[in-house]
């Protein structure tokens, strides 16, 4: 059966496959005759490298058949059935006035620099379809948004879809060398945020390095 959700939160650690779950929802969307899609990172760069071009990105993990047409210069991914998917930088919350979409890809909320903003602004956005929905991929971090989607799915988990997961659940499919080296932050702050995808409380003490 298809769930019947409006948002999907993706809060796991680093190479989880939160780039590759992101990838392969808006090619799920596009099977489905969503028509206007957009994806929203960090960056402008990261538009390019991580959700387009990356290992886990739209361009590589697309079957040949239905892989879009890539124009960097428009921001836009055309798929072969004309659905069309456009790129934002969360720097550029004013971007996304005045477009519509029925569906959106948000990477990496928590490194966003005007993460509440590019929120309204996206939601005022959300009017095509039958059933706009939106699928937000991230190592969490305790900022206002990532606290209220949390909440959202307690009170309500059919409509907002918690998935959690650390970085040692896609060991198999990382670097040995990888784990040798992010051995040292076991037990650390950091570690438990970037690894274990622990929403670090604000008020504990100690100092993220």
């Amino acid at each position: 059966p298809i769930l019947d959700w409006d948002y999907w939160v993706a809060l796991a650690g680093r190479g989880f496959g939160k780039t590759r779950l992101g990838a392969e929802q808006v090619l799920d969307w596009v099977d489905k005759g969503y028509r206007r899609i957009a994806i929203i990172a960090p960056t402008t760069a990261d538009t390019r490298d991580v959700v387009t071009e990356g290992e886990s990105g739209i361009l590589t993990v697309a079957h040949p058949s239905k892989r879009p047409h890539y124009e960097p210069s428009k921001r836009r991914l055309t798929f072969p059935n004309g659905a069309i998917a456009t790129l934002y930088s969360a720097e550029e919350p004013e971007r996304l006035r005045g477009p519509q979409f029925d569906a959106a890809w948000l990477d990496e909320i928590a490194a966003w620099q005007y993460p509440q903003e590019v929120w309204d602004m996206l939601h005022f956005g959300l009017r095509l379809g039958k059933h706009p929905q939106v699928v937000v991929s991230t190592t969490p971090k305790p900022i206002p948004l990532i606290r209220s989607l949390i909440e959202r799915s307690k009170k309500d988990p059919r409509k907002v879809v918690l998935t959690t997961g650390s970085t040692y659940d896609n060991k198999a499919n990382l670097a040995s060398t990888f784990f040798t080296q992010v051995a040292q932050y076991e037990g650390t702050r950091l570690g438990r945020q970037e690894l274990h995808a622990e929403l670090i409380d604000p008020r504990e003490s100690g100092i993220v390095r």
